[in-house]
């Protein structure tokens, strides 16, 4: 999609009965199907990809190049490439992007902020990021 091939290859997996208190840093590719109390950040590359299944939910910022929503984020969202919400999708928190892709069902409660070139998206998604850990 967009002329783009994106590396749709899942690395690791955080399970359903998983509950993660703490940042979590990765690379390449990321399910999550538990629960995460902190930070979903993938190293600089442009080829991460993050999927966060219809039953995860994450409580804290994420940031990555492709990232799959059907489960809930509670906080700030960078998708420096892709960003894909499919209908049980439900973000609360402000929200940086390139592309995106969303399906009817799926729900943002925060500001969309389209970013055409990486370096501003990088840039802009810092001050938030600091600003939502601060409240």
């Amino acid at each position: 999609m967009f002329g783009r091939k994106t590396k749709s290859t899942i690395d690791s997996l955080i399970g359903a009965e998983t509950k993660i208190s703490g940042n979590v840093h990765f690379k390449g590719g990321l399910r999550i199907d538990g629960h995460v109390k902190g930070d979903v950040i993938a190293d600089a590359d442009e080829t991460s990809m993050l999927v966060i299944s219809e039953h995860a939910k994450v409580e804290g910022e994420v940031r990555v190049a492709h990232l799959l929503v059907n489960g809930e984020i509670i906080g700030p969202v960078v998708s420096s490439e892709l960003l894909e919400l499919q209908p049980k999708a439900r973000i609360t928190g402000d929200v940086y992007y390139k592309a995106l892709e969303m399906h009817g069902g799926a729900v943002v409660s925060g500001k969309l902020t389209h970013e055409a070139s990486d370096e501003p998206l990088l840039k802009l998604a810092t001050v938030p990021a600091l600003a939502a850990s601060n409240t």
